[in-house]
């Protein structure tokens, strides 16, 4: 062998050498670099151990798809990456629904309906597992359009818009009982928007208009009547009086007013006789002195 065989050699090993200091450089520094990230992700899965609920809200958590049981207000445990919490409201929620329905004479209407209602913490679990989270889009939005639907078609416009208190009530009554079997709690309906076309708004305008004029025509036929009556009776009243007076007239009744006026005639005389009676023939005085 040669010198260069040896040189070759050793230059082989010297470079194996440096590659060993090298990856050992490396291993220090991913080992240096992985005990932060562990501490996070540790602190993450700690955290994540707890949930907290607020007041007014309920927690049903899940186990792998499983539902474990139900929480109120509070903090509470869970275990990470295996357990899920799903929360609801038990405060008095407000559902905004639109939609259009129809009267009994077939005339279009938009209403804007705002219903209040709520769910009791024993039964979000029934309603979580029977109804699911979207309770409100699945359940009460439609059950409320069906309700709102079938009522208007019971009444006429004119007493849709004339009657809207009792629609209201038949609403509230209507969804309340079916929507409390799925074990919602309703507690208010509102229709805080009712429109119909404006031709419709104008020919009911009109036709109020209308019979306010001839009610108030009718109270003034009735007026002039009840005062013809009145006329008549007032103289017939006159008359009935002046035959009884006529029937009270006798020749003695009218001997004695006769008496009457002399005597109011004598009384009022002040012993002065006249100057002269007749066609120019004179009195003749009488001195009192004499």
């Amino acid at each position: 062998m040669n010198n260069s065989f040896f040189e070759d050699l050793k230059s082989v090993l010297d470079e194996m050498g440096k590659q060993g200091q090298g990856g050992k450089m490396e291993k220090d520094y991913l080992g240096k670099l992985l005990v932060p990230v562990i501490a996070v992700v540790v602190a993450v899965i700690a955290f994540s151990s707890f949930f907290i609920i607020a007041p007014g809200e309920v927690a049903i958590k899940t186990r792998v798809g499983s539902i474990v049981d139900s929480y109120s207000e509070g903090m509470h445990f869970k275990l990470p990456l295996v357990e899920s919490i799903i929360k609801f409201s038990i405060q008095i929620q407000r559902a905004d629904i639109k939609t259009q329905a129809f009267s009994k004479d077939l005339q279009t209407m938009n209403a804007h309906l705002v219903v209040n209602h709520r769910i009791q913490k024993e039964t979000a679990v029934s309603i979580y597992r029977n109804l699911g989270p979207a309770y409100v889009t699945n359940i009460v939005d439609p059950a409320v359009q069906e309700v709102f639907k079938a009522i208007s078609a019971r009444y006429s416009a004119e007493l849709i818009i004339s009657e809207r208190n009792k629609l209201v009530e038949e609403l509230n009554a209507e969804v309340k009982e079916r929507l409390n079997k799925k074990e919602i709690i309703v507690t208010d309906i509102s229709v805080t928007d009712l429109d119909f076309t404006e031709q419709f708004l104008k020919a009911v305008e009109d036709k109020q208009v209308a019979e306010q004029q001839a009610k108030m025509s009718e109270k003034l036929v009735e007026k002039a009547k009840r005062d013809a009556e009145s006329q008549i009776a007032k103289s017939k009243g006159e008359a009935e009086a002046l035959r009884m007076q006529r029937e009270q007239v006798t020749p003695a009744l009218i001997e004695l007013r006769k008496v009457d006026a002399q005597l109011k005639a004598i009384e009022k005389w002040n012993g002065v006789l006249p100057g002269y009676v007749g066609g120019g023939v004179p009195f003749v005085s009488i001195d009192k002195n004499r």
